[in-house]
């Protein structure tokens, strides 16, 4: 299908500028499985190293055992912990992670409601912007940590 074509094409064309001499780690946690997919793929073709997980249990063990550069997770996740209450228990793990949040309920728009410097992205959302936001997430959360 040309539009497909065209769709991927325009994905590559806007990688986020990433200055550094490894790719920018991404922990995306989504129960959608094509949604997960789809955002996987699109972010990869940026650039990105991504890892995937379906739910907060998955996630916080990726957090603990792998590399990690940014948290980009779903609000509405299955099982007793949800996206907010995953951000914070990665925050009291890793003070410093950068954490962006996803979801189609505007709640989470609220920072009150959010970790500290995150950033909440409405669904549905373009993955070439997402991928810029993780990139700014990342780089902001550098410059904020003392060298």
């Amino acid at each position: 299908m040309p539009s497909h074509e065209m769709h991927e094409h325009t994905i590559i064309a806007m990688q986020p500028n990433v200055t550094s001499n490894h790719p920018i780690h991404i922990l995306l946690v989504e129960d959608e499985f094509l949604i997960s997919e789809w955002v996987a793929e699109a972010l990869t073709e940026q650039g990105f190293a991504v890892e995937t997980a379906a739910n907060a249990t998955d996630a916080l063990r990726h957090l603990v055992s792998g590399l990690v550069d940014v948290l980009f997770t779903d609000v509405n996740l299955p099982g007793a912990m949800d996206g907010a209450a995953l951000a914070r228990r990665a925050r009291e793990l890793r003070p410093d992670l950068p954490v962006v949040y996803a979801s189609a309920r505007m709640s989470m728009a609220d920072p009150g409601t959010r970790v500290p410097d995150s950033i909440f992205v409405p669904k549905p959302y373009a993955p070439a912007l997402v991928g810029r936001l993780l990139a700014h997430a990342v780089k902001s959360a550098e410059q904020r940590v003392p060298a």
